[in-house]
């Protein structure tokens, strides 16, 4: 039977430049390589007042290629990297990729048993991190792990400002002597190696994600993958050649990598870094630089709409401003928009289906759902399916709320060395999201709400048997449960309910504090309230939902 969203009702909300075919490079590396060979001159990073061009950042690649080549790295082997929003992330990815390496990107707020797990899990042959890290906690988990070859990086380097409202705190410190410099090594001039190009079909990426489990899982983002989403921004978006990428998202995450990496360097941008998300950095940044994209979630919008200072002319250059990763209320959109100028335009993505499937084209205008009040997130490209089933797969009628699913060039072959969950997740290769959401007559997507009890904390997700987990080892925890409130700022916040060990004392500001000591930030309880008793069904089992009925 065909579906009835086979005939892409979207299409007619795309412009004739949407709707082209596109042929995107092999890889991000032909892509950059392309921009070498165009612009060699042009900034591709600014990292407050350093800058570095693209023919300098091909040769510093370069020579982390050969370094990592030299070390023993091996075509296929996997490199992860822990860093933030700085020129060395950048570097370390061209460098490995030139390698022939698989890249594991991982959060740098992660906790050791976070990253241990991803460690043994992916393999992992070569790390690259800050000096910071490693020196506080990495180099044990690194010696536990299949890692043999450690590079790390200094968040002073290749700038000189040292902005107090983001190093505050900070000091440098003395080189590690059990790791290799990664700026040193950059500028050693070695040549990569020449026989390791990857294709298409290659891995790219293994990005953790929860998915529509609670297992941490490895998404494989292939190369031709990421090019798709990328390109497809390139000439959706009228945005033009050599412009300013500001990276609001975080590099490591889908949206960063893709949106703002993958899709400046298509378009031989300057992709404009400032370390992690300071609110007053960033507005300064938006004066200086004049970007003219950006994109992040929107809590990050309403933090730079409340900082002291803030005008109209710090979004003047901006040509599209782009929202992911958390809900996009629509009386966001109306503040922002009558107070500083852009249009807000939402977007809906996940890892396995590298970063968007659908968003607002630049032309439009998303329509609120009339009876949720629910902002649409967009349409989706020209050569992605939509669809909209029911619990037995079976599509919906247009308007009907059903799960999500999702076809088309950027969807993932699936998870690293789990072909359960590969199977579960991709039936006959189409992503099962997850997500519960609706579809109108004209092709707009809605996004209602999440068939599992994953958490969505500022566009990061959060499982909460992972923070369960946590509590269960504290010493006066009997029973925990863990779920999701609705929060103005982060879209919604962890809070945590917990039933005590006969005898046992703690208070909630303690059990928050042991799960933050041991919690990535995003991930530990805001809130945690003491219970008798936690309701539960006939055979023991916690009613996650009563509780969060109760929040």
């Amino acid at each position: 039977m065909t579906s009835i969203y086979a005939a892409k009702p979207w299409l007619a909300q795309l412009s004739e430049a949407q709707r082209a075919d596109i042929t995107p490079p092999e890889t991000v590396l032909h892509s950059f390589r392309a921009a070498v060979a165009r612009a060699p001159e042009h900034t591709v990073l600014v990292y407050f007042d350093g800058r570095l061009s693209y023919a300098e950042t091909d040769a510093l690649s370069d020579s982390v290629a050969g370094h990592l080549a030299a070390r023993g790295l091996a075509g296929g082997d996997r490199v992860a990297l822990m860093l933030q929003n700085t020129p060395h992330f950048v570097i370390a990815l061209l460098g490995a990729w030139k390698a022939g390496a698989t890249v594991v990107p991982l959060n740098p707020m992660y906790k050791s048993g976070e990253v241990a797990h991803v460690l043994h899990d992916a393999d992992v042959t070569a790390l690259v991190c800050s000096d910071r890290a490693w020196e506080g906690y990495l180099r044990d988990t690194a010696a536990d792990s299949t890692v043999r070859i450690a590079l790390t990086a200094c968040e002073f380097d290749l700038q000189s400002l040292d902005d107090e409202r983001v190093f505050g705190g900070y000091e440098r410190l003395p080189a590690p002597a059990d790791t290799d410099d990664l700026v040193t090594v950059a500028r050693q001039g070695l040549k990569a190696p020449s026989d390791r190009e990857p294709s298409a079909t290659d891995t790219a990426l293994i990005s953790y994600t929860s998915g529509t489990s609670g297992t941490p899982k490895g998404a494989m983002n292939t190369h031709r993958g990421i090019t798709y989403n990328a390109e497809r921004q390139r000439t959706g978006h009228p945005i033009a050649e050599g412009s300013g990428y500001f990276a609001l998202a975080p590099l490591f995450h889908i949206t960063g990598m893709v949106c703002e990496l993958a899709a400046c360097v298509a378009n031989a941008g300057t992709l404009i870094l400032a370390h992690r998300f300071h609110p007053g950095v960033v507005l300064d940044a938006f004066a200086e630089h004049r970007p003219a994209y950006t994109v992040g979630p929107s809590t990050a919008f309403m933090a730079l709409a409340a900082t002291p200072g803030v005008t109209r002319e710090h979004f003047a250059s901006f040509e599209v401003i782009s929202s992911g990763g958390a809900p996009l209320p629509p009386a966001l959109v109306e503040k922002f928009r009558a107070g500083f100028g852009p249009y807000i335009r939402n977007g809906y993505g996940l890892t396995e289906c590298t970063a968007p499937c659908a968003s607002v084209p630049p032309e439009k205008e998303a329509p609120v759902d009339p009876v949720s009040g629910t902002l649409s997130v967009g349409v989706p490209g020209p050569e992605t399916v939509v669809r909209i089933v029911d619990l037995e797969g079976n599509d919906v009628p247009f308007g009907e709320q059903g799960e999500i699913m999702v076809r088309g060039p950027q969807v993932v072959p699936g998870y690293w060395r789990r072909p359960e969950a590969t199977a579960e997740a991709f039936p006959d290769g189409e992503l099962r999201t997850g997500d519960i959401g609706f579809m109108d007559r004209d092709g707009w997507l809605y996004v209602v709400d999440r068939m599992k009890d994953m958490i969505n904390a500022s566009g990061f997700k959060v499982w909460p048997r992972e923070v369960e987990d946590v509590l269960y080892t504290h010493p006066a925890v009997r029973e925990a449960a863990v779920v999701g409130i609705p929060d103005a700022y982060r879209g919604e916040s962890v809070k945590a309910y917990v039933s005590l060990r006969p005898g046992a004392e703690a208070d909630p500001a303690e059990l928050a504090a042991y799960c933050k000591e041991r919690l990535a930030a995003y991930k530990y309880p805001r809130e945690v309230e003491v219970l008798a008793e936690l309701p539960k069904t006939t055979s023991g089992k916690i009613l996650r939902r009563e509780l969060r009925t109760q929040a």
